[in-house]
């Protein structure tokens, strides 16, 4: 059976925290820090409508807030056990019907470039690098993603 993604509710955000802080603690020795996520405000996020997750138990989770132009993935995370079966791939997929539902044609996201792994993964999904910045202290990789559909005429690969 095909996990369902759904709104977080205020219930969920322990669970969140604890999945995201088992999703990112493998990067704190190579960044030298906690990266960002993992010191959020899921309560707030959650309260302001921003946060799926998917699963039961929830096994993983992604953030989306609205900007001007485009959507933002500010967040995605899943169980490091819950890695490898597609559950991610779904979050991205549902991330580009969001975007589109609210009328975008991009979404954009950012990840730390010590984060090697997550590079070549946005580069797979059809997203393309914009720029290098250090940004909060973390020197990031910003990527964005041309919707079909939309002003852009990229097509969407997810």
């Amino acid at each position: 059976m095909i996990p369902a993604i759904r709104r977080a509710a205020e219930a969920d955000s322990n669970s969140i925290r604890v999945l995201v802080r088992h999703a990112y603690e493998r990067y704190v020795g190579r960044i030298g820090r906690r990266p960002s996520p993992m010191d959020a405000d899921y309560g707030r996020l959650i309260d302001r409508g921003l946060v799926h997750v998917i699963g039961d138990p929830i096994e993983g989770v992604i953030v989306l807030v609205p900007e001007a132009d485009h959507l933002l993935v500010e967040n995605v995370a899943v169980l490091p056990a819950s890695q490898g079966h597609g559950l991610g791939r779904r979050l991205m997929r549902f991330a580009e019907q969001e975007a589109r539902g609210l009328g975008y044609d991009e979404i954009t996201l950012y990840t730390n470039e010590r984060m090697i792994e997550n590079l070549g993964l946005y580069a797979h999904l059809g997203y393309e690098e914009t720029s290098r910045a250090a940004g909060e202290g973390f020197a990031r990789v910003y990527f964005r993603k041309r919707l079909a559909g939309g002003h852009g005429d990229s097509q969407s690969t997810v």
